[in-house]
């Protein structure tokens, strides 16, 4: 378990103080992927240096199953980070090693024998799916197989958590897709912790279980991905959620009632639902705006409806859409 305890940092620079990070509370459970998101100086790489104690906190704490980092010396910090690896936005391979010898480099400061380093980097580049790479230099690899010998490397010391920065934001979105399903696939068999730092929606929303949206170095909201995708609550959140306007109002409502319907996991995410309703209800109804997305084959955001027909109708529309399950209905 990962406790990020009332950490706040601040940088002096020429022009005063400034406050990265404040007051930041997080509990992140071993075994989760677990992302942190929020615009470009929302604080997020800095709150990721934290946790491993690249940048030390000005106050505050980072507990990592049990131990306090801020209080370990300097040998036991050195044994400590053997748990907690990181990839980057830049890969940050040694372009003088080929990809075997890069991934047998921590192997190495380790002091594994030679030997024993090529036999699990050989073992790291077939669960990253680069067994033919052995010998290949980074120069001569694509972004994305760059980024899987990154991911080989962070894994070589059997790391029980992987810090993530950015770590797609460079790729293209079908080689975005292909390293986040390799990241849940490792999650899965090996059982590790996934800290995914990013400033893109969809890394989250194809990935993370829980998410914490950083605004101004403050942990603006966190939660469950679908609760906070479905039902977003701070300014900070509705941003990200809705980043074309939430709820834009057509210019001429008419007589229209509107209702919002809200999708908290619906499983309606495959289901015509209006075009149902219009069916078997003879129910006609506008869609103003409409903003949903399907996480693990589940719907979750929001839809406004323009209602025309009068309160008879309102209520009837109302009655049948409060009967799907994980559907909330609200007059606006």
């Amino acid at each position: 378990m990962i406790e990020i305890k009332h950490l706040s940092k601040s940088f002096e620079t020429a022009g005063g103080t400034v406050e990265a990070l404040k007051d930041i509370n997080l509990t992140i459970e071993d075994g989760d992927i677990y992302g942190i998101i929020g615009m470009s100086g929302a604080g997020k790489s800095t709150l990721v240096r934290c946790i491993n104690m690249l940048e030390r906190p000005t106050e505050g704490s980072v507990v990592i199953n049990g131990k306090e980092m801020g209080s370990l010396s300097a040998h036991e910090l050195r044994e400590a980070r053997r748990d907690i690896t990181m990839i980057f936005q830049g890969f940050n391979l040694l372009m003088q090693r080929n990809c075997l010898r890069n991934i047998c480099f921590p192997l190495e400061l380790a002091g594994m024998k030679k030997a024993d380093a090529r036999k699990k980097a050989m073992e790291l580049l077939k669960l990253v799916g680069l067994p033919d790479k052995a010998k290949n230099y980074p120069a001569q690899l694509s972004g994305g197989q760059q980024q899987r010998i990154a991911i080989a490397r962070a894994l070589a010391t059997n790391p029980k958590v992987l810090l993530c920065d950015e770590a797609t934001s460079a790729l293209d979105p079908s080689t975005t897709h292909s390293i986040l399903q390799l990241i849940r696939d490792i999650n899965k068999k090996l059982g590790i912790t996934c800290i995914i730092i990013t400033h893109q929606m969809s890394v989250v929303e194809e990935i993370c279980n829980h998410v914490a949206i950083l605004d101004g170095g403050q942990v603006a909201e966190e939660g469950a991905v679908g609760t906070v995708f479905s039902s977003p609550k701070s300014q900070a959140a509705r941003r990200l959620v809705f980043p074309q306007g939430e709820d834009e109002m057509v210019s001429n409502p008419g007589t229209e009632a509107r209702i919002r319907v809200i999708f908290n996991g619906a499983k309606a995410a495959g289901t015509p639902l209006i075009a149902t309703m219009a069916s078997e209800k003879h129910i006609l109804v506008n869609i103003l705006s409409a903003s949903t997305r399907a996480i693990e084959d589940r719907a979750y955001g929001s839809m406004l409806l323009g209602v025309p027909g009068g309160p008879d109708v309102v209520k009837e529309t109302i009655e049948y859409l409060t009967g799907v399950p994980d559907v909330i209905v609200e007059e606006v």
